[in-house]
């Protein structure tokens, strides 16, 4: 057995995978990973390997996805599908108290405790690591940290997978989001597979992502196959036919505000808000107040919300962004000019999902390229 610690390089053979996940499992972390279900690659519990879309693959394009079948037995030859991991920290829907109705005619309020969530991620791909820091930021740094979200991310195993298989409507390798993970796990795979072998190279990320990945004999990864796992993400990178120059785009959308090239685009869009809801980095809610038919009890519910909805801007006299254009803009020049002034970064890191799940196939890098065609005339 070879000791290993953060930093080296260790191969494992296919069948070891299921191995490595009953050991996450002996921790006491419940396993959410990639599995197929209603035609797609969704994130929920898996009990195993078994359960991950072994063969599946996906085709993306914009306003479409479909899953096919590979003649090989990759575990994660796909992209991404319309799930991310933003649902694991911050809920779709959340309670945020109760009040009940006491026979004296007092209220009784009741507040539910944020909950912890002892999880492993399995399969977390490049871009969502950096989405998910990206919501860190929003949600759990700062001054007003939101506890449910601190709650859940608290104890975390993350299994990274670097891409070699991009979805036609990736972007990551433009925003230097992918496709290699850089940091932000415990354990990052490698699948590759020739015509004679198929192995995982596994990078150890964290202390603790070393004492799992030992708990069996592994060898260190040899050069040959170090050099075969690069070869396959610096491949996946290349063969990316999208992209967005991230140089100045704050800026070139800042001074494009009345481009109309934007109304243009609204003219397409169905303010359905799909892009928003599988967007792994938008964060917007909106807080709903229920009563039962007895008056008895009222409760308030966060739940995610769309800043493509006419009431998502409403105050005292009306909505501020009343046309689909001023909605598509404020989405847009949110993510990728000043959220930038709030964050210190950029919002968006080019997993593709807002193109392949608009129903009328909007494409992110083609609007920005076009604005920046009429910006330079």
């Amino acid at each position: 057995m070879v000791p290993l610690g953060v930093g080296d390089l260790a191969v494992m053979r296919p069948d070891e995978l299921s191995g490595l996940l009953a050991a996450i499992q002996g921790r006491g972390y419940t396993l959410l990973g990639p599995t197929v279900r209603d035609a797609a690659i969704v994130y929920g519990e898996i009990a195993g390997a078994d359960d991950l879309p072994i063969g599946w693959t996906d085709e993306q394009s914009p306003g479409s996805y479909r899953l096919t079948k590979r003649s090989v037995g990759t575990f994660f030859g796909y992209a991404v599908g319309p799930h991310s991991w933003k649902a694991t920290f911050h809920r779709p829907e959340l309670t945020l108290w109760q009040a009940e109705r006491q026979e004296n005619g007092g209220f009784t309020i009741h507040e539910p405790v944020p909950q912890t969530a002892r999880v492993a991620l399995i399969g977390v791909r490049a871009c969502e690591l950096a989405a998910i820091r990206i919501q860190d930021r929003v949600l759990l740094e700062g001054p007003f940290a939101d506890p449910h979200y601190a709650a859940r991310r608290r104890d975390v195993f993350v299994v990274a997978v670097n891409c070699t298989e991009p979805g036609a409507t990736c972007f990551c390798a433009s925003l230097g989001t992918g496709p290699s993970v850089g940091s932000g796990f415990d354990l990052a795979l490698t699948e590759v597979v020739t015509d004679t072998e198929h192995f995982f190279v596994a990078e150890i990320g964290s202390s603790q992502g070393a004492e799992v990945l030992g708990e069996w004999p592994v060898d260190r990864a040899s050069r040959s196959q170090i050099a075969e796992a690069t070869a396959r993400t610096q491949a996946a990178a290349d063969r990316m036919g999208r992209s967005v120059d991230a140089r100045d785009v704050k800026e070139v959308l800042a001074r494009n505000l009345e481009n109309p090239r934007w109304q243009e685009t609204a003219d397409r869009c169905l303010g359905c808000t799909n892009c928003t809801q599988v967007c792994p980095t938008c964060f917007c809610t909106a807080v709903h107040d229920l009563t039962d038919l007895s008056g008895r009890t009222a409760t308030r519910v966060r739940q995610w919300d769309s800043c493509f909805t006419r009431s998502f801007s409403y105050v005292h006299g009306g909505s501020v962004r009343r046309s689909g254009m001023s909605r598509y803009r404020q989405w847009l020049t949110h993510k990728l000019s000043y959220w930038a002034d709030e964050f210190g970064s950029l919002g968006c890191v080019g997993c593709g999902r807002c193109i392949t799940w608009c129903p009328k196939g909007i494409d992110l890098t083609e609007e920005i390229a076009a604005i920046r065609a009429l910006d330079q005339r």
